[in-house]
C-alpha cells in the first residue's frame, strides 16, 4: 500500500499494484530525460495543464524506479494502466505534487 506521507502514489500496471516514489535520484533522470531546466518548470506544466503524454510516461517510469520496480519505460508505454490515461495523468500530478510537499500538507 502506498504511504501518501512518504511521497508514495499506487497505480495499478498489468494488473499489479505498483507503488511510485521519486527519489532525487528519479527526479533528476527525469530532468535529463524531458530535458528541462528544471523541475519547476514541469510542475508548472502540470498546473497549467500543457502537460504531454512523454511527460506522464517520465513521470510514472521514474517513479516505478524510485518505488523499486524493475519495469522499463518501454514496458510501461506498452502496458495496461488501469484506468487509462487520465488514471495516468493524475497519478503523475499526484506523484509529482507528493515529491514537494511537506509533511502534514495536503
Amino acid at each position: 500500500m502506498a504511504n501518501p506521507w512518504a511521497g508514495e502514489v499506487a497505480l495499478t500496471v498489468g494488473g499489479k499494484i505498483h507503488v511510485l516514489k521519486l527519489t532525487l535520484g528519479a527526479l533528476a533522470e527525469l530532468e535529463r530525460a524531458l530535458e528541462t531546466d528544471s523541475l519547476v518548470a514541469l510542475v508548472e506544466r502540470f498546473e497549467g495543464g500543457a502537460f504531454s503524454s512523454r511527460d506522464v510516461l517520465a513521470l510514472l517510469a521514474a517513479g516505478l524506479r524510485g518505488g523499486g520496480s524493475d519495469m522499463t519505460p518501454a514496458e510501461l508505454a506498452d502496458a495496461d494502466i488501469e484506468g487509462g490515461p487520465m488514471v495516468a495523468a493524475r497519478v503523475a500530478a499526484e506523484l509529482l505534487a507528493r515529491a514537494f510537499m511537506l509533511p502534514g500538507e495536503k
